[in-house]
């Protein structure tokens, strides 16, 4: 007589959304090969953007102290022989010499010293212009994603609607350069209505700390700023977001989950738009990255001391030291996103962890 083998529990696929492929539940085991193998790649990327960082400074014209000499004649040239010693610039030392002391340098977290700001350490000046940037371009990132993405989500489940109209609109404002939204920004609300100021991140006179008044001073002028981003950046997510729902509203799934009788509100945010915004996280990762680099655009015509304007200045005075800092800041930066894009990518599509495991 055959022995009747006991029926597993299993679970419905429209419940588990789309990647319920199997109705075991299986012991999961960690991806050591893709841990490793990602790892790796990080890695990798990580020693040729740093390589890249050293080697585009020095490959062009002048050099920081043939800068600052052209500004101060009086230097003799024993002390810019110091300088070009202690900024690492010395010409006893070849190139190579030079590429393994910037990476001993740095290993113990020493970027050098800026000569454009008085020979303060690297490390101090881009930590007093980092807040600054992250805080308002990062601000303004997130809300941007996040109202494009739910507004976008939105518009594609209720497709034929009057909602389309959001679409064309929020496209042309995309289209019209930065520059030119702030500044007629500026002119409008600062110049001619006086409801913002027209720059800078506090008031004259202010000295910043965690006052009141001075936070509310940070926010009065930083929104005008923080709006414009939203506005240059929002028809890219909302649009994204639309095609995407567009695309997943035909799948299968999706017409199971409404023949099963589920809310309209479960069948959008659970099924549909869970799996529309999967292509929008490696996107967000990457302006999250950048977010560090800041808006050099958007910093010059706000007058924002960010870390944009703080890699402008550098260039034009090819601060080598000050230059590399910041971009191994925007390296790290960018790397950290798109690892925590990794995450998130296999935390919402589970078929990424079971292809993986």
């Amino acid at each position: 007589m055959t022995a009747v083998q006991p029926q597993l529990p299993t679970e419905d696929a429209v419940e588990a959304g789309t990647t319920a492929t199997t109705a075991v539940r299986g012991r999961s085991r960690v991806p050591w090969r893709f841990l490793a193998g990602r790892a790796t790649f990080y890695l990798v990327t990580l020693w040729a953007a740093v390589t890249i960082n050293f080697v585009l400074p020095r490959m062009m014209k002048g050099d920081a102290v043939s800068q600052y000499l052209s500004r101060n004649r009086n230097v003799s040239p024993e002390a810019a022989d110091a300088l070009r010693s202690l900024l690492g610039l010395d010409t006893d030392k070849t190139l190579v010499q030079q590429y393994v002391d910037y990476w001993a340098l740095l290993l113990r977290g020493d970027l050098g010293v800026s000569l454009l700001h008085g020979l303060r350490p690297v490390t101090e000046v881009i930590s007093q212009a980092l807040p600054w940037t992250v805080g308002l371009v990062g601000f303004a990132t997130v809300v941007s994603f996040a109202v494009g993405t739910i507004g976008g989500a939105v518009v594609g489940w209720r497709r034929g609607s009057r909602l389309d109209a959001l679409i064309p609109v929020t496209t042309f404002l995309a289209t019209i350069p930065y520059f030119w939204l702030g500044l007629l920004g500026i002119a409008l609300f600062s110049v001619n209505l006086g409801w913002f100021p027209i720059g800078k991140a506090y008031g004259v006179g202010m000295r910043p700390e965690w006052s009141a008044e001075f936070v509310g001073q940070v926010i009065h002028h930083g929104t005008l700023p923080a709006v414009t981003i939203v506005i240059a950046s929002l028809g890219g997510w909302m649009l994204g977001m639309r095609n995407m729902m567009l695309t997943v509203l035909d799948e299968d799934y999706v017409t199971v989950a409404q023949a099963k009788g589920l809310p309209s509100s479960r069948v959008l945010w659970r099924y549909a738009a869970r799996n529309a915004v999967l292509p929008q996280i490696q996107s967000f990762a990457l302006s999250i990255g950048f977010i560090v680099g800041g808006t050099i655009v958007m910093e010059m015509v706000f007058s924002y001391p960010g870390v944009g304007k703080l890699l402008l200045d550098a260039t034009n005075a090819k601060d080598y030291a000050l230059m590399q800092g910041v971009f191994l800041v925007i390296t790290l930066s960018v790397l950290v996103a798109n690892i925590l894009a990794d995450v998130a990518y296999a935390f919402l599509d589970p078929r990424t962890r079971q292809t993986e495991a």
